[in-house]
């Protein structure tokens, strides 16, 4: 039989097949030594505060995690080690309790907002809220180190020589190829299952042999007790007898162990196969879905723009019975049902307005003002509830005196994938997302900035008004008509560079000068001052926040415009509401406003409460809808305002209002009794070929006309925009690189500068911009940028020395 050496002894060596195998007090020993050092390392390798150190594998804290609707998100203690996340009620329960785990290597890590982290692998979903950003951040860096050293462990463990072998092959199949019904996974766990039946197989056989010649040696050392031999022999016999009995127990359990596995392995297999499966079915069942609504959204809205608007030219219905009130609508059909609803507008002012008439007239009700357009077209010319100070001056009465472009090239027909880009730059900030021109059109921010100017005659008519409650009426109306130009507008302006500015010089045609100046990068934030001799002056300052959700875009404009009348002295100040791109994964891009406008008259204490409706499919009010109230200092209301942002305005002034029935929210409804509705503003048609020149209104075809004398700055000399412009779009994507890239070295010239004066002591004033400073406003008590002059000045002299050299 040979001789055998002692497997714990390290003495010795087992010959042939038997050192092949270590026994198991080696084994646990070895491991219970390896975990202790793991242990150690990864305490080590965890800082103080919480941070993980390069290369860590155990990151420990506390987040908030969802739990349901009762309980909301409740404080757990979360564990990551070893590519797992194990989360537990208390530090103390790691001991005995763990109340869930998700394995990294398989697992979708997603943001949705500052402090939020979504978790999901498999069908388990974890919702999880980090104290503040800080923290969320570091969780997210140390999930995914640790599930990138998962992967990349997993992927280069051999697929026969360890157990994690096989559980890599199955768990790959449910985390990787993203083509439903593969048959390649199923083919590859069944040939997983083979491989370990055969390596049975051969255990079995080397049993068979330990047995045998375990047994031989056995008979051997039996035989060789019965000898007379020092008793020193007999011993070492005796000890090499337990040892070689020690290692066929040791076998034997290796071989159980091996069994176990494999029936674990073919019972998890199927388990994991019809759970994949019914994944795949969902996604599939979602995305048809998807489709589907996109489908009957553009059918919908292409038969309601073909629709007649009958509720335009709704005649009166005479009553019978004289000073009761009937609705018009009393016999109409359905599609004539859209203005009855204002009232079930959810967190809306719950308002009926009924329209008061002459006493040889008989009144008619109306839902809503959206309804006001029911009115006839004599209702306009009526004067006989306008201030006679409030002269009407449309303000397209001067014919410009340059003659302006009306058509641009047209848009080359580009097809480039959006969700190929943007499916990585989810919860992401737009602005810091390389973008090639495919998806802008050949204007800048500052410009589409400035398009809020299109119906500067409103101000102009305001400016001219005494009563302080019209001249209101007709700000709210311009703050609408600032949203008519981007219902077509799904493409995305030029993010200007720092320093970038743009002037609208219309001092000729309509009494006004506009500049805007880029101010600041990150956050891009851009500064607006126009100021017009009739009567009034505009600035703003205005920073662009934006998130991709996926499904679609939100645009935040935060920053306040203030608007004040020279006569007067009335100060105004109000905020954007909230832009929503659609459909961005499926269906036809499309754009909705949504949120509220509180407009304030800082001098009168009057307000104006704006709310613009967000769409619903399944809503039957009427799209795009703006309803408002205008209220004196004490809260007594005076106007209401009804329409649509992309389309006019109206108000009609208030004789009576009472209190009316309770709706189904439980909120009072209020009843205005009012003359009839007067417009306010209406939208410009679109010039011809509109639909191939991105949609752009008169104003926005100018806006990039070339022009002599403007700054060395002006966007008007952009090269990347005027190559798109030009329809070179290969050429812009290079010219739009190469300036993102010279912004970024002067960025990083800057921050190298402002680290070498804090290591002298001394103070660092960084970038300031050229034509506004930072000052504190009177009126609202906020730190804005305003202008402080010099531009026009400058634009004489044809002195641009202090501008930066951008382009």
């Amino acid at each position: 039989m040979g001789r055998a050496a002692a497997p714990c002894s390290g003495s010795g060596r087992i010959v042939s097949i038997l050192t092949a195998v270590p026994c198991l007090s080696c084994k646990q020993q070895s491991v219970t030594v390896r975990r202790m050092s793991d242990q150690g390392k990864s305490s080590a390798s965890t800082t103080a505060s919480g941070t993980p150190a390069p290369g860590s594998d155990t990151y420990k804290g506390w987040l908030f995690k969802w739990t349901n609707y009762l309980k909301g998100y409740q404080r757990r203690w979360f564990v990551l080690s070893n590519g797992l996340l194990s989360y537990y009620r208390t530090q103390a329960e790691m001991a005995h309790t763990c109340r869930g785990t998700i394995n990294l290597a398989t697992a979708h890590i997603d943001t949705e907002d500052a402090c939020n982290i979504v978790l999901s692998s498999g069908g388990r979903t974890y919702h999880l809220k980090a104290s503040t950003e800080v923290e969320r951040q570091r969780w997210v860096t140390a999930l995914e180190l640790a599930k990138a050293k998962a992967i990349r462990m997993m992927n280069n463990q051999s697929a026969h020589g360890h157990i994690s072998s096989a559980q890599h092959c199955l768990e790959s199949d449910d985390s990787g190829d993203e083509e439903p019904g593969s048959q390649s996974d199923r083919s590859e766990i069944q040939g997983t299952l083979k491989t370990l039946a055969s390596k049975l197989d051969d255990l079995s056989t080397c049993n068979d042999l330990i047995a045998k010649h375990g047994a031989a040696l056995q008979r051997s050392l039996s035989e060789l007790e019965t000898l007379r031999s020092p008793a020193e022999g007999g011993e070492k016999i005796k000890a090499v007898n337990e040892r070689a009995t020690l290692f066929r127990i040791t076998s034997n359990a290796m071989i159980n162990a091996c069994r176990d596995f494999l029936d674990l392995a073919e019972s998890h297999s199927r388990r994991w196969q019809r759970v994949l499966q019914y994944e795949r079915e969902q996604r599939t069942h979602l995305e048809e879905t998807i489709e589907q609504l996109a489908k009957q959204h553009n059918s919908l809205e292409r038969a309601w723009r073909e629709a007649p608007a009958l509720s335009a030219n709704v005649p009166d219905t005479p009553t019978t019975d004289t000073g009761s009130e009937r609705p018009v609508k009393e016999e109409a059909s359905d599609e004539d049902d859209e203005t009855e609803y204002f009232d079930a507008m959810e967190d809306s002012p719950a308002f009926i307005t009924v329209t008061a008439t002459d006493p040889t007239h008989h009144r008619r009700s109306q839902s809503n003002l959206s309804g006001a357009s029911a009115g006839h077209p004599s209702d306009w010319n009526q004067d006989d509830h306008a201030s006679p100070s409030c002269n009407d001056l449309s303000g397209k009465e001067l014919q410009p005196r340059k003659r302006r472009r009306t058509c641009i090239p047209d848009k080359p027909n580009y097809s480039l994938n959006l969700w190929s880009i943007m499916k990585n730059c989810i919860g992401k900030e737009l602005s810091k997302i390389p973008m090639p021109v495919n998806f802008n059109e050949p204007l800048s921010m500052l410009q589409r900035l400035t398009e809020d100017l299109e119906y500067h005659e409103l101000l102009d008519k305001a400016a001219k008004c005494e009563s302080s409650l019209e001249q209101l009426c007709l700000v709210a109306a311009f703050s609408v008509s600032s949203y008519s130009t981007t219902v077509h507008r799904t493409a995305k302006p030029f993010n200007p560079l720092l320093g970038e500015t743009y002037e609208l010089d219309r001092l000729a045609e309509f009494g006004y000068r506009s500049l805007c100046e880029q101010v600041s990068h990150h956050p891009p934030a851009a500064a607006h001052h126009v100021i017009s001799e009739r009567g009034w002056t505009l600035w703003q300052e205005i920073t662009i926040a934006s998130k991709f959700r996926g499904k679609y875009l939100s645009i935040m404009p935060l920053g306040a415009i203030h608007l004040q009348f020279h006569a007067s002295g009335n100060h105004y100040v109000w905020q954007k509401v909230t832009s929503t791109v659609h459909n961005i994964i499926v269906g036809k891009l499309w754009i909705d406003q949504s949120g509220d406008i509180d407009i304030v008259n800082h001098r009168t204490k009057e307000t104006c409460q704006l709310k613009f409706s967000p769409y619903s499919y399944f809503s039957r009010d009427v799209p795009r809808k703006v309803t408002g109230v205008v209220t004196d200092c004490d809260g007594q209301s005076h106007y209401i305002l009804s329409g649509t942002w992309d389309e006019k305005m109206e108000s009609a002034r208030i004789v009576q209002s009472s209190h009316g029935s309770s709706s189904s929210d439980g909120k009072q409804k209020t009843v205005y009794q009012t003359l009839s509705p007067k417009l306010l503003w209406k939208k410009y048609p679109l010039p011809e070929n509109a639909e191939n020149m991105y949609f752009f209104s008169s104003l926005a075809l100018t806006l990039n006309e070339e022009e002599e004398g403007v700054c060395v700055t002006d966007s008007r000399l952009r090269p990347d925009q005027r190559l798109m412009e030009e329809g070179r779009w290969d050429e812009a994507n290079v010219e739009k690189q190469r300036l993102e890239e010279k912004q970024r070295a002067v960025r990083r010239r800057r921050e190298a500068e402002a680290a070498d004066a804090q290591d002298k002591g001394c103070e660092y004033e960084g970038y300031q911009p050229v034509w506004f400073h930072k000052r504190t406003d009177p009126v609202t008590g906020e730190s804005t940028f305003v202008y402080k002059g010099g531009y026009w000045e400058a634009k004489d002299k044809q002195d641009w020395s202090m501008c930066p050299e951008i382009f």
